[in-house]
């Protein structure tokens, strides 16, 4: 398994606060990417790789809330901490309501921010972990190279977007996923408006390819009503 190097987004519209928290999360070893509006804060937040996302609540060009708010549609599992200002219990209680992780109260100490950013990582599904190979009954798929070498000594090829899939699911075990959140945290696409039909054909070709397919698949599993799941071990 390989380390990959933690990332922070912050949507903060303080150039001095902003410029605070991004040293010291580079001092702790983090990647960060930085808006300083709503809007820039929300494109950011739907487009960019990264581990979790720092929110001011009170931006121009758009409140934080809204972005929560959008943010939670598109992808659902991006941790979100907010940041508000000392007398802002009614926006803290508001985040948490649409789904925020944590919040931390202005003014901070980065020890604390530190702190809570790790934490709400280390309990996130959208933690990007990597891995190199996933075993099942039949073989091991090796993810670095795109293929699948069974116990009888065959092999086949597993497409980009099937890998990405299969790691999505061995990252997440046990957890069901939706078809919109793989649309938007595999395919990079926002599902609004989109057909999940392909979602479906690609789950049936990895079922096929991890030797899972038939009436009654036991690696790659049918969750009615919400999608799918990679059964536990």
């Amino acid at each position: 398994m390989l380390v990959m190097q933690r990332s922070v987004l912050i949507i903060e519209d303080d150039a001095a606060i902003r410029r605070g928290v991004v040293d010291a999360l580079k001092f702790e070893g983090f990647h960060t990417f930085e808006a300083a509006d709503g809007e820039a804060g929300l494109k950011s937040a739907l487009q960019v790789e990264c581990d979790i996302v720092l929110l001011d609540l009170a931006l121009p060009k758009m409140h934080g809330l809204d972005i929560l708010k959008e943010v939670r549609r598109v992808r659902p599992t991006l941790p979100v901490i907010v940041l508000t200002a000392m007398g802002d219990e009614k926006d803290r209680v508001a985040g948490l309501k649409l789904g925020a992780d944590d919040y931390v109260v202005k003014p901070f100490s980065i020890a604390e921010l530190v702190a809570r950013v790790e934490a709400v990582i280390r309990r996130s599904p959208e933690r990007p972990q990597d891995v190199t190979e996933y075993k099942f009954p039949a073989g091991v798929a090796d993810l670095a190279r795109c293929e699948i070498r069974y116990s009888d000594g065959t092999r086949a090829d597993l497409s980009e977007r099937e890998r990405e899939l299969l790691r999505y699911f061995v990252v997440n075990p046990g957890r069901a996923i939706s078809r919109d959140e793989i649309l938007s945290r595999v395919w990079r696409i926002d599902p609004k408006g989109i057909s999940t039909r392909t979602i479906d054909m690609h789950v049936a070709r990895l079922r096929e390819k991890l030797r899972d397919s038939g009436d009654n698949p036991k690696i790659v599993l049918t969750v009615r009503g919400k999608g799918y799941m990679l059964a536990g071990e």
